[in-house]
């Protein structure tokens, strides 16, 4: 099992989960995080930290997508172990419905 971000961080981008994670498995694009499934220790502490509720452990039901879209960028977006300011507006986007369709990029953020 391993943890992977869902959509509802897009355009949200909390990293209160980045700074409780022990292993430092999360990775940042342009504007959305991600978890690298092979680093990550199933520790599950990240989970109950993110406010926007976009984490989740890979068994639950619907999120094959989500750990495919996590293994994908944690390869190539850079490492984030410092928690940073959310995006502007986080709260104006936080729970809206398909937000990968309308807002998902592909590029890579600052990282630290």
């Amino acid at each position: 099992m391993t943890y992977i971000v869902s959509d509802n961080c897009i355009k949200c981008k909390y990293t209160d989960c980045v700074e409780v994670c022990p292993v430092d498995c999360f990775y940042e694009g342009e504007n959305m995080l991600v978890i690298h499934p092979d680093e990550c220790i199933d520790c599950g502490v990240c989970e109950p930290e993110c406010p926007a509720e976009a984490i989740s452990a890979d068994t639950e039901a619907g999120v094959e997508k989500w750990l495919e879209i996590n293994t994908k960028y944690a390869s190539i977006w850079p490492n984030i172990t410092q928690q940073a300011q959310p995006m502007p507006d986080a709260e104006k986007f936080d729970g809206e419905k398909g937000k990968f369709e309308k807002y998902f990029s592909e590029k890579p953020g600052e990282g630290d």
